[in-house]
Parts: C-alpha cells; structure tokens; sequence
C-alpha cells in the first residue's frame, strides 16, 4: 500500500509539520474510519493508539457514576491521546469517544513516542497542542462556573462547529443535555430561544447553524480563548478568532 502523502491529509496539525517530522510518522499513519459513539480511549486503560482525526469530532468526558459531562473537543485541529501518551502516564481518567462520525488517521503510541523523541520540532508543536487542550479545558470550566445555559449551548454548538465541516450538526437534544450537564428542559428552552432569535434552525437530530457571529456575541468571552491560543500557536497568528 502507497504510504498517505501529506497533501492528502485534512488533519491541521499534519499538516503543520515540516515534511520531514511528517516523514517520520508517515509510514506508521493508518487510515481508519471514526464511527459514532466509537470508544477510542476508555478511562484507565492503558492507551495503544494516538488519533488525528481527519473529519468528525471526539468528545472527551469525564464519567461519574450516574452521570457524564463534556470536557473537551478534538477534531481535525488536533490529536487524541497526544497528553496521556507524551507526558509519560499511557493512561486517562476520561472517556474519549466519537462524537461525529467521520474518518481518522491512527498510529501507534510506540512510533508517536519514538518520532517525538527524535525530533524536537515535532515535539515542540505536540505539546503546544496539549497546552491549547488544557486552555479548552479551563475555558469550560470557566463557563459552567459563569455562564447560564444559553451561554454554554451557544459556545458548544460554535464549537461543533468549527469541527463540523459545514453548518449542521448532527446532535439530538438529549445528548446536549447530556454533554453540558444540564437537564434536558432547561437545553429545550435555550435551543428555543436561539432559534427564536434567528441564530440556529432546529431540525429531528440536528441543529443547523444560521447566524454565527450572533452566538458568538452571545457566548462573549466563554468562547475563543483555545481558538486563540490555537492560531498563535500552531498557525503563528495573532489575529482575533471570529
């Protein structure tokens, strides 16, 4: 089989490395597909495989006993399984799944560790990647700390978006219920009340996207800071994410 050639791949982050860095993962890159609600890395176990997914989104959970919040997104920006694998642990305590469906490139944790370890450029931009991912992460818990439900369902659906690949979503209300962490009425009436202001259409299973810069003066500044950091980091821009 013809090794992938980089021009080929959607993934961002592939898509920044030298042609060189990207050579020293070439021939260990899979093409798989990425199923809905496919487990790609399950809590405390230890982790095999790394995944940059190509198109479709990973949500990354944290899974109480009766309950499970979203923590974090990965799509075609970055990588799943980069901090655990990197950092030297081989191990989560969250949930990675699908959370639409798509297809990914998947390498194992071994050739991802040995190409980082001899290459300082890939491992330089790997682990601004993991920074940007602990900026999302604080970046959610500074909303659920601060904003009221529209709030939270305005910046999630802006981040859907950007990973989506177009301007619908595939997502059912109750699984927004479940992802925000906030029962399924109080998703209901946000949804209505974006819809009623014209920034989304409400379709069985999905929710298209109207008016983007009006979730975004709604999500304020819940949203952006990851983006931001993204672009300075990985894109060496500096401008304001929109």
């Amino acid at each position: 089989m013809p090794l992938l050639q980089q021009s080929n791949v959607s993934n961002k982050l592939l898509l920044a490395l030298s042609p060189e860095d990207f050579a020293s993962l070439q021939p260990a890159l899979r093409v798989e597909p990425m199923l809905l609600r496919q487990v790609l890395i399950a809590p405390h176990t230890a982790i095999e495989t790394a995944y940059f997914p190509e198109e479709g989104f990973v949500s990354i959970t944290l899974d109480g006993e009766n309950s499970r919040v979203e923590i974090g997104l990965v799509g075609r920006e970055g990588v799943v399984g980069a901090s655990p694998i990197l950092l030297g642990d081989g191990r989560s305590p969250h949930t990675h799944f699908v959370q639409m469906a798509g297809r990914m490139l998947s390498i194992d944790a071994y050739a991802l560790r040995t190409a980082v370890e001899g290459r300082l450029a890939l491992r330089l931009l790997l682990h601004r990647y993991i920074q940007i991912q602990y900026v999302q992460t604080a970046q959610t818990a500074f909303t659920n700390a601060r904003g009221n439900t529209a709030t939270r369902l305005a910046r999630w659906l802006l981040m859907c978006h950007d990973r989506a690949g177009g301007d619908e979503i595939t997502v059912t209300q109750d699984f927004m219920s479940f992802m925000l962490g906030v029962e399924r009425p109080g998703v209901t009436a946000a949804l209505r009340a974006l819809q009623k202001d014209g920034f989304v259409r409400k379709h069985r299973g999905k929710v298209e996207i109207l008016d983007r810069d009006g979730l975004l003066d709604l999500a304020g500044d819940s949203y952006g800071g990851a983006e931001v950091e993204y672009a300075r980091l990985i894109e060496g821009r500096s401008e304001t994410i929109e």
